[in-house]
């Protein structure tokens, strides 16, 4: 009876694989390309590649012709009778007759064939709004939020799924970053210049990255050093006077080694306070950054490396004429200022060996480490932190046939703390963690319409011992109109309130850090529907999404229990997040392109026994985005509409109403780049006394953190792009 049941399953194996054509797609450079169509000549029958530009397809008995193509690049037939496996490379060469150039240009964002829930950003889309850094790069998106975490350091947050950033897993080049420390202003330390494309992965992610993932992922792809040799140049200011260069370019020695070289700088040096209360609406921030990246490779050696380092000061606090304003002038005479200066370095190698290109039979060793110091003054409180982190990566991937794949690997994470502060004796220090694990990962794919992936990992960590990671994720392509997701996975987090949450120093409360703090433990369950629906000859693009995070352990960041006091603690009770989104996006002519979303969150944890709502969540989202090119692609127009939902304040602030936000921007393409300008919050809705207190800094009623919308009014900007290519 064994050996029936294993004859029948190697028979199903091999009519699997000699029934299929595998391959990978690749443009000129040797860049995967995400989302190619890939089709039998002729006919209907297809798909698209991967996140890793692979594709699997069954026969078909009419043609022994594929044919591959790519917004951009020049199509491609291959004849693929009697081979299982083809490297197709479309060109990106543009046609050019009688003097007239015919160019196409890549989607700005898509949901790539993957079978978990994934959305791509590419620099189409970011080139509709002033991306200054990644916290800039999220206001067209419909999934992702992005709010000021007070009204004095500028300091901005994540929220995806209803919940705050640190449950968000942020990845660079998909190596784990921006960790600690560095995660309250980690969103303005990738410039919008230097990213190649972002993607937002949603619920339980894969385990090959780790266990912190609990509502999702970001990962950013910088500009890669083996794109064509050119030299760009990007300059920008706004109406506040924040001035702002980028250069980036790269260079071919040969073949097999390239380099790139990307710089920034930024300065925000003037003062401004808008609303007369005495206080800055936004910190003067100097900025310097740059980066130098490797690429290698050669026969089946693949090196990747760079080194990244970052400087900045930043300052907020009471204007200079501050007392002016002050009702009060006999409590202190000092200003009450805030300063935090920053320092971070970053290297990252990755080093791949290809066995068997057939079989995408590869192991791949990645080592990172980063470098955080900063050192910051509220008043007259003082925290300062050493944060160094150093993370390995062994893994192995291969498929066994186009429909079996497993990716195994163990890792390493070590953290490191060094923390001092003055004035804060409720403080717990943190010590340091060292973690382990390892993992594996089944793929089956059934020709594209059935997609299972399941993984499991296990960890142990000095400070908590040892846990498990299961997730699974199942895509079921029931027609070409309709697709099916549906993901389930568990996540865990290391909790670091100061490194974290050092912001809620602007404030008067007291810090209490309860002791024995629990790993925080979430379970996240997802379910998505696609649609792509022919409506006369165009195609309607409906997204419906459901999300369920259920906590375990949580650490609760107590601000309704005492207007004094901000008070962290362990969950005693239940707390989760519904998220409910719907979205479409149609093109109703030429060059025009209209996105509709709409999201309701339902995020309730538990303080002193009563469930409550979260404060400062807004409980829905409506955005409207439209987007028009005229037919040469001379010029661009884009206009952003947010409905940002009403919510509660903490105990003593009462709630806020829904607010809207209009953001707008004109681009006008040359040959040489483009120059664009636009306009943000042009609404000019503005939070009204976002500085509790502000006129007795000193006194105990003082707090900057009660922000829920923007504090400084309609903003114009104007830039100017220069492209030059060997």
């Amino acid at each position: 009876m064994k050996k029936l049941i294993l004859s029948i399953i190697l028979c199903f194996l091999a009519i699997t694989s000699f029934s299929q054509v595998r391959g990978i797609v690749k443009d000129d450079t040797g860049n995967v390309l995400v989302g190619a169509n890939v089709v039998w000549k002729g006919t209907n029958h297809g798909t698209t590649t991967d996140a890793n530009g692979s594709f699997a397809l069954n026969r078909c008995d009419e043609t022994d012709y594929l044919v591959t193509s790519f917004v951009g690049f020049k199509n491609d037939t291959t004849f693929c009778k009697d081979i299982d496996y083809v490297e197709v490379k479309l060109s990106s060469e543009v046609a050019v007759v009688d003097a007239v150039v015919v160019k196409a240009s890549r989607p700005g964002r898509f949901k790539p064939k993957d079978v978990a829930n994934i959305e791509v950003i590419t620099t189409t889309e970011l080139c509709r709004a002033a991306c200054c850094n990644l916290g800039e790069s999220f206001s067209t998106n419909p999934s992702v939020d992005v709010d000021y975490s007070d009204a004095a350091t500028g300091a901005k947050q994540i929220k995806l799924l209803g919940l705050s950033g640190s449950y968000v897993q942020m990845l660079t080049e998909n190596v784990p970053a921006f960790r600690g420390a560095a995660a309250p202003f980690s969103l303005g330390y990738i410039p919008g210049t230097w990213m190649h494309s972002i993607q937002v992965s949603k619920g339980a992610a894969t385990v090959k990255n780790g266990y912190e993932s609990i509502t999702g992922q970001i990962n950013v792809e910088y500009l890669k050093p083996q794109l064509d040799e050119e030299l760009d140049m990007n300059l920008f200011i706004d109406s506040h006077l924040k001035i702002e260069a980028n250069v980036e370019g790269n260079y071919h020695f040969n073949d097999a080694l390239s380099t790139g070289l990307l710089g920034h700088y930024e300065n925000m040096w003037m003062e401004h306070d808008g609303n007369g209360d005495g206080f800055m609406d936004m910190p003067k921030v100097q900025q310097y950054d740059f980066m130098n990246r490797w690429m290698y490779k050669k026969d089946h050696y693949v090196m990747q490396a760079y080194v990244k380092a970052l400087q900045e000061d930043r300052n907020g606090g009471q204007t200079e004429d501050a007392h002016h304003s002050m009702h009060r002038q006999d409590t202190v005479n000092q200003l009450y200022k805030i300063n935090i200066e920053s320092e971070r370095y970053e290297g990252v190698i990755k080093n791949a060996y290809i066995f068997d290109e057939i079989h995408n039979t590869n192991v791949a060793l990645i080592l990172a480490g980063s470098i955080h110091k900063m050192n910051s003054l509220y008043g007259v409180r003082t925290y300062d932190v050493d944060n160094n982190n150093a993370y390995a990566q062994l893994m192995f991937e291969t498929e066994f046939t186009p429909s079996h794949s497993i990716s195994t690997g163990l890792s390493f994470n070590h953290d490191c703390y060094n923390e001092h502060w003055t004035l804060l004796p409720n403080l717990v220090k943190d010590p340091d963690e060292n973690i382990g694990g390892a993992y594996a990962q089944y793929t089956f794919n059934y020709d594209d319409r059935l997609v299972i992936m399941a993984g499991i990992r296990g960890d142990y960590s000095d400070l908590y011992g040892a846990f498990v990671t299961p997730r699974a994720h199942l895509k079921w392509s029931v027609s070409d109109l309709l697709k099916l997701r549906f993901s389930a996975g568990k996540g865990y987090r290391t909790p670091r309130p100061m490194p974290d949450y050092h912001t809620l120093l602007a404030s008067s409360r007291d810090i209490i850090v309860d002791d024995n703090l629990k790993q925080e433990e979430a379970w996240n369950y997802g379910a998505t529907a696609s649609f792509d629906i022919d409506i006369f000859e165009k195609c309607l693009l409906i997204n419906l999404e459901y999300y369920y995070t259920n906590f375990l352990n949580q650490v609760i960041t107590d601000v309704d229990s005492d207007i004094h006091q901000v008070h962290f603690c362990n969950l005693d009770g239940i707390s989760y997040s519904h998220t409910f989104q719907i979205d479409a996006t149609y093109p109703f002519f030429e060059g025009f392109s209209l996105l509709g979303a709409f999201r309701y969150n339902d995020v309730k944890y538990t303080i002193n026994g009563v469930l409550r709502d979260k404060p400062l969540t807004s409980r829905y989202k409506g955005l409207v985005t439209a987007t028009y090119k005229t037919p040469l692609e001379i010029w661009q127009f884009d206009l952003t509409l947010q409905i940002n939902g009403d919510g509660r304040m903490p105990d003593g602030f009462g709630t806020f109403d829904a607010y809207p936000i209009l953001n707008a921007q004109i681009l006008k393409w040359f040959r040489w780049g483009n120059i664009y300008i636009g306009g943000e919050n042009l609404t000019n809705f503005k939070q009204k006394n976002p500085i509790v207190g502000y006129d007795d800094p000193w006194g105990p009623d003082f707090d900057a953190t009660m922000i829920y919308g923007p504090i400084d009014g309609i903003m114009v900007y104007a830039g100017i792009k220069w492209k030059l290519t060997k």
